[in-house]
Formats: structure tokens, sequence, C-alpha cells
């Protein structure tokens, strides 16, 4: 936050909203106001009373009152005021001071917020994907822009920036109207039901929307050249510089502080960055949420709906099977069907794992076997005899096997070796296991404050993160994943 003068004073402008003749003052700024949207900007005192006596509600209201209301409106600043000569013919017409009345740019956009307020559960918010269309659309062009002229790339940037507040805006009034308090009342309703299915839709055909057009927006902003954005602010600098402007002074630092600053949040909505998932992501982790919310809210629903649902027809139908069994052994498997196993054995055990990897499947571990043993008393298990058994051959295989696996992954992972380094956005389609032990490389480095370690077999290595920024993609023969640009640096031992 930036505190300035402007931010630290106080606004006099909008005193007339809660003053004590609101009624007057509101109904005069609203008659200024639909006046200047007909470009008709100064009014008279005759022409306010007119307006304001054609109405019932101010019947009593006299021309007294009307000049103590303007001049209240003038102090406040939300009327600027000019004394009339045209029409002076004697000194004392000039002493009465025949005013001319015109709304200041503060009120003005005071009474477009008030509109924007009391239309605000009319109008509401919406998701448009087209804005995501055309948004991507308007930046692939960039590197068009940088070539033409001032007037067609000023047009162009009011277009991009006007369409990316219009979405960031509508998202956020949008997923808050689901997030309120009347909207999680209402999905514990039944009418709740009856509109789900079409909620569900928009939202899922805005997320397909975000998926399409965000991956193209972050690869084409990531790979935009510093030239090509210094091009394109110039010309927007130079038309605003262009455009003259009554009783301000605008700097070209203060424009193209605005025009950058306008960009990097453009640039921050659509790319992550150190680390921070971008604003798209978080819209469609919450869109999902959403999504998520209404499914569960809904199958509640149908389950209390169905709770108080007549199951006779369910009973003569299970009726009528038991009776089209042929014999009672039948029967009792029907109804092991139906009602379940009278007598369910439960069998529980300490499964030891061979491993603590995380990759290992269920299918590839030994099953646990389990022996029954009879409850009896005079049950006792047989003692077998068995001499000491010598294991150093099993030892010895399992240590050949060993040796041999490490040979044979140093001797893959040297093919992914070029020039002494292993560089992940260039490398081949892998297996499971080799991606397993780059990663754990990684790892080892990021643990050590100088990024170095050493592999399996002593070599030692830096990991070189200064291309991080950007994102690379690694094949893999169980699927692909995205992860930071790096290298693996082979760094030779001193003799």
């Amino acid at each position: 936050m930036q505190v300035s003068d402007k931010l630290t004073k106080a606004l006099t402008e909008v005193k007339y909203l809660n003053a004590d003749n609101v009624s007057r003052y509101r109904c005069i700024m609203r008659i200024f106001f639909e006046n200047y949207e007909k470009l008709r900007y100064w009014m008279y005192q005759e022409d306010v009373y007119a307006q304001m006596t054609a109405h019932s509600f101010f019947a009593d209201y006299t021309p007294e009152q009307c000049q103590q209301d303007l001049a209240m409106l003038v102090e406040w600043k939300n009327l600027n005021t000019i004394q009339d000569t045209r029409k002076v013919s004697s000194i004392e017409e000039f002493k009465n001071k025949k005013f001319r009345y015109q709304m200041s740019e503060y009120s003005v956009e005071i009474e477009r917020l008030v509109l924007r307020l009391e239309n605000l559960f009319i109008e509401g918010a919406s998701l448009e994907p087209t804005l995501l269309e055309r948004i991507r659309i308007n930046i692939a062009r960039f590197p068009e822009m940088a070539g033409q002229d001032v007037n067609q790339v000023y047009t162009w940037w009011n277009d991009l920036n006007n369409d990316f507040v219009r979405l960031n805006q509508n998202y956020q009034d949008y997923i808050r109207d689901l997030n309120s308090v009347k909207a999680e009342e209402m999905m514990h309703t039944s009418q709740f039901l009856v509109f789900k299915d079409r909620l569900v839709e928009y939202l899922r055909s805005f997320i397909k929307g975000l998926q399409r057009n965000v991956g193209v927006i972050e690869e084409d902003l990531r790979t935009l050249s510093e030239d090509v954005k210094q091009a394109v602010f110039e010309k927007v600098i130079q038309y605003e510089l262009l455009i003259p402007r009554m009783d301000v002074e605008v700097s070209r630092e203060l424009i193209e502080e605005k025009t950058r600053g306008r960009y990097q949040s453009i640039y921050d909505w659509f790319v992550s960055s150190n680390g921070e998932e971008n604003e798209a992501g978080k819209l469609f982790d919450a869109t999902n949420e959403i999504i998520r919310r209404i499914t569960r809210y809904a199958a509640q629903l149908s389950e209390k709906n169905a709770l108080g649902a007549n199951r006779r027809e369910e009973y003569r139908k299970v009726a009528e099977l038991f009776l089209a069994c042929s014999d009672v052994q039948q029967a009792h498997r029907m109804s092991a069907m139906v009602f379940g196993m009278e007598r369910p054995y439960h069998v529980a055990g300490d499964l030891v794992r061979e491993t603590d990897s995380m990759n290992q499947g269920v299918y590839e571990e030994a099953p646990l076997e389990i022996t029954l043993k009879p409850r009896v008393r005079t049950y006792r298990e047989k003692s077998r005899r068995s001499a000491i058994r010598e294991s150093a051959t099993e030892r010895q295989q399992t240590r050949a096997r060993l040796i041999e696996q490490q040979r044979e992954d140093q001797k893959r992972l040297l093919e992914l070796e070029i020039d002494g380094k292993i560089d992940f956005s260039t490398l081949p389609v892998i297996d499971a296991h080799v991606r397993e032990i780059l990663l754990k490389w990684i790892s080892d480095a990021m643990e050590d404050p100088a990024g170095t370690a050493r592999t399996e077999d002593g070599r030692r290595f830096v990991l070189d993160m200064s291309q991080s920024k950007r994102r690379c993609v690694v094949h893999c023969e169980d699927g692909n994943f995205t992860m930071p640009q790096m290298s693996i640096v082979f760094q030779e031992e001193e003799p």
C-alpha cells in the first residue's frame, strides 16, 4: 500500500449520501446525472426546481429550499458553479448572482457507483469463457502490435485490459455469490435439486475454457521478448501523452508505471512464479471445490428424500424371489445375497512389508499367509526338527544380483549424460526406476546449502538451477510430469 494525500484525506463528496436531507440531495444529484448522460452539463436552479416539483413526493418543495440544497452541494464539492452574466441587463440582476451548476468529476463516478449498487442483484455476475478466448487472441497479437501505429495499439491495449478487468471482477463476484450464506442455505433446500445439473454444467464448461486457454496464454507471456514489450509500452505511452487534459499534468513516469503495472497484473494472473500458484490455478481449484460441494449437497438431499419413500414394492419383489426358490438351500443362498452372510469371518493380520518404497504396488508384494488353528484344548503343534541352514550361497547370489543391477543403472545413467551433465529438458523417454534415481539425486543436492551431493558410486555433482524459472516436461514410460528446468553437472575429482 502506498500512502499518499489522496488516500488519507476525507471525501466530502459522499456526504450527500448520508446527510439529514438525503432524499432531496440524492434526487438533485440524480437529476444532474441523468442530464449529464444526455450531454447537458450545465443547469440553472429553475431547471432543478422544475424537475423536483414534477414529482408528487416534492409537492411542498420551495425555491428557497432548492437554493439551500444547491449551495450545500457546492460546499461539499459535488457541484461546480459559475455566475451567468450573459442575460444580465442591470446591476441588480448581477448582484442576485444567477448561477449555473455542473457535476464534479467525483460526483459523476459516485453516481455511477450508486447506480451499480442499486442494480447489483439484477445484473449479477457470470463466468464467461469467451473473455478468456479474447484475452488469448489479444495476447497472441503482442508481436504484431509492436509494428502497428499508436492509434491501433492503444485501441488493442484498451480492449485487452477491459476484458481482463471484466474477467477478474466477474469471477470474484460469482464465486463470492456461490460461497455466500444465502447460497449455502439454498443448497440445503429441495429447490436446489431443480437447477443443480444446470449449475454444474455451467461451471464445468467454464473450467474447460480455463484449461483450454490458460496454458496457451501462459506460454505466450513467458516467451514474450522484452524488446516487443518495450515497443508496445512505448506506443501506449506516446498515445497517452498526446491526449489533452484540462487542469491535469501527467508525467511520462506515471503513465509508464501504470502501463507496466497493468501488464504485470495480467502476467501474474496467468503465469506461476516463485513457486506460487497463479490466480488462474486458484480459480480452477475454487470452481472444482464448488462443484464438489454442490454434488455432495445434492447427494445428501437425494438420500434425505429417499428415506421417506415407500418400500412396499421392493419388499414384494424380494418375497417373490424367495417364493421362486426350489428348495431351502437355494433360499439360504438367496438370503445371503439379500441380507448378507449370517456368520461372516473377520480375519486380521500384521503384514510385514519387504520394502518401504511408495512406488511398490499391492500386487507386486508377497501375499500374507495365515494359518488357522483349531480352538480345542487338546491341540498341540507338531515339533519339527531341522538342521542349521547355510545361507552363505544365498547371500553371495543376492550380492551379485545387486552389483549387476547397480552396473546396469550406471550404464543407463551414463547414456543420459551429455558433456558431463544431465539436462532434464533434453531427456529421452525414461523408465520409472531411472526417474527415481534422478529425483533422489535432486533431493540430495537440495538438502545441501551448496547444492552438491554424491551418487551411489561416489561421483560428486552440483545441481544447476539457473533456468529453474522455466518449465520442462520429462517423458516417462508410465506418464509425463512437469518440473522446473534444471541440470545435474558432474564435477571432476581432483587427483
